[in-house]
């Protein structure tokens, strides 16, 4: 088979927006380019310097998801070289690694040319992430409501998101296995019932585009914000300033440690320059959803 060199590019997500844990997943306007090339053995090179420490061969997480997809169809993976250019910050809780896992899923059907329907692109991805929120949204584009339970998948898609949004990220890295951690084995009932509810109102809002409702339900939740806030320096005084200068919500981006501000389109960037000289330990980072999700061109020379 002819070889083409070819380009994927994947967009970065938040998830939860509060209540709609491991369920509600959003694209984000920040992207990783994976630059692949014909090679004898397997290179991975990254061009920003956060990322150089990952591994550079076939034990990356591109890589390893890759040679997964060609076992499951019964195929044999071509070796490459992959230059990665990405501005997804690392171990912020920005769907980096979905957005690795996306990108694996991705290489392996452009390589062996196997034509992987989305919605089996989705499930291979929840197998592997453990959880359908951020591989939904960067696989889809938009907003994306998944159930998933290790049998059955279902996915809303919402492909049009009409807001600003200022990601707040601090310098530290906050690894998704040590949140988890701090969460609870069980939860009240009443705590159950109320952040459910909150998050079906939270689902339809975004559906409606009900912005103003999305963003006060995304306030409620009692799944995994209270247990988690604490890690972050200064996050109820941030969703005071936040809704004071008339912002629809802010949560918990994923995990953490960043922060996921939601605003009016058009308000993002006077509310940044608030933030920005209040909260000196975050990176008022402004983007807007992504409407497009994974995407292969083949190169052009």
């Amino acid at each position: 088979m002819k070889w083409n060199d070819f380009t994927v590019t994947v967009p970065a997500s938040t998830a939860n927006l509060g209540p709609g844990f491991d369920s509600i997943g959003l694209a984000l306007d920040l992207h990783m380019t994976i630059h692949v090339s014909e090679n004898p053995v397997w290179i991975v090179e990254y061009a920003d310097e956060e990322y150089r420490h990952l591994p550079s061969s076939s034990d990356n997480l591109i890589v390893q998801t890759a040679k997964k997809v060609a076992q499951k169809y019964g195929q044999q993976l071509p070796s490459a070289k992959l230059l990665i250019e990405t501005d997804i910050p690392l171990g912020r809780g920005l769907g980096s690694s979905a957005s690795a896992i996306a990108g694996g899923i991705e290489l392996a059907d452009c390589l062996l040319g196997l034509k992987i329907p989305m919605q089996e692109k989705v499930r291979i991805g929840t197998e592997m992430e453990g959880h359908p929120d951020n591989i939904s949204a960067s696989l889809l584009g938009g907003a994306t409501i998944s159930y998933a339970n290790g049998e059955e998948l279902a996915v809303v898609h919402v492909p049009k998101v009409d807001i600003g949004i200022i990601i707040l990220v601090p310098q530290e890295v906050f690894l998704t296995s040590e949140s988890r951690g701090l969460l609870p084995e069980k939860l009240d009932y009443k705590e159950a019932v109320s952040s459910s509810a909150a998050a079906n109102v939270v689902s339809a809002a975004i559906a409606r585009g009900d912005w103003q409702t999305a963003g006060r339900m995304m306030e409620k939740d009692e799944f995994h914000e209270p247990y988690r806030k604490a890690k972050f320096p200064g996050f109820d005084e941030i969703r005071s300033v936040c809704r004071k200068a008339g912002a629809y919500g802010v949560a918990i981006s994923g995990a953490g440690p960043s922060l996921f501000v939601m605003t009016e389109k058009g308000k993002e960037h006077r509310l940044s320059e608030i933030l920005s000289k209040q909260f000196t330990h975050y990176e008022c980072l402004l983007t807007k959803p992504s409407e497009s999700g994974i995407k292969s061109v083949q190169t052009v020379l």
